[in-house]
């Protein structure tokens, strides 16, 4: 299959978002107490990155789950995520604010955790400074293949003034969708009302994996399973 040829999810998925959400946040205050038994952190240095429209706020259920596992975790300080216009055309201010956790950790290198854009940013961000950064955890991000392949590539344009056809956007999506450097997890779902699952992942080879779940979009870093898969992984890399 071309990428021409990859479609978006139907829209029946993606008007299930909002309902869904609510059954991922019931699900998360039910089970919440069944993630004490989540391998235990080693204080490494954690930098979350939100998704496209969302800022600090939206990532409180994960900064609390990774504290609670016994990482350390930093806010990205970028307000909401509108692409380019937060984190600059060269992803500039992103840099800036992992060298400043860099910092802060004692000049350990920073793993991050980015959900959709948040993912491909944080993509992007370790292939121009790989001197900065562990390990990579994409949730949700369709950074494999093209903008069209989701159901939200037209309020991406409004939201952060980038056409996706213009060639910035183009060469940015191909520089996240490059093999990294260090090891990658990519957590993604079929399932997704609003991203084709198929383009958020690399699939495995070398250092890079790809993880499946079942969820929608919007709220699957709030998913139980999800916090899973990342407190698996972080202690995973932590033993190579």
């Amino acid at each position: 299959m071309t990428q021409a040829e990859i479609l978006p999810p139907p829209r029946s998925s993606f008007y299930a978002e909002a309902p869904r959400l609510a059954w991922a946040l019931a699900e998360l205050a039910t089970k919440w107490r069944s993630l004490k038994d989540t391998p235990p952190g080693d204080g490494r240095p954690l930098l979350l990155l939100p998704g496209l429209a969302n800022g600090d706020a939206s990532m409180a259920a994960m900064h609390r789950f990774l504290r609670g596992r016994g990482y350390r975790t930093w806010r990205w300080r970028l307000g909401i995520n509108l692409g380019v216009r937060s984190v600059g055309t060269d992803v500039e201010r992103l840099i800036a604010r992992i060298e400043q956790v860099y910092a802060e950790a004692g000049e350990q290198p920073v793993t991050l955790i980015g959900v959709s854009l948040g993912g491909i940013l944080a993509r992007v961000a370790a292939q121009r400074r790989p001197d900065l950064v562990r390990e990579v955890v994409t949730i949700s991000s369709p950074y494999a293949g093209p903008p069209t392949a989701t159901n939200v590539w037209r309020h991406f344009e409004v939201l952060t003034g980038q056409k996706i056809d213009d060639p910035a956007a183009s060469a940015m999506l191909a520089e996240a969708a490059a093999p990294l450097p260090m090891p990658a997890t990519s957590i993604w779902s079929r399932s997704d009302g609003f991203v084709n699952g198929s383009i958020c992942h690399e699939g495995d080879h070398d250092g890079a994996r790809a993880i499946e779940v079942v969820s929608n979009h919007i709220g699957v870093h709030f998913r139980p399973q999800v916090l899973r898969v990342i407190a698996e992984t972080l202690a995973r890399d932590g033993q190579t």
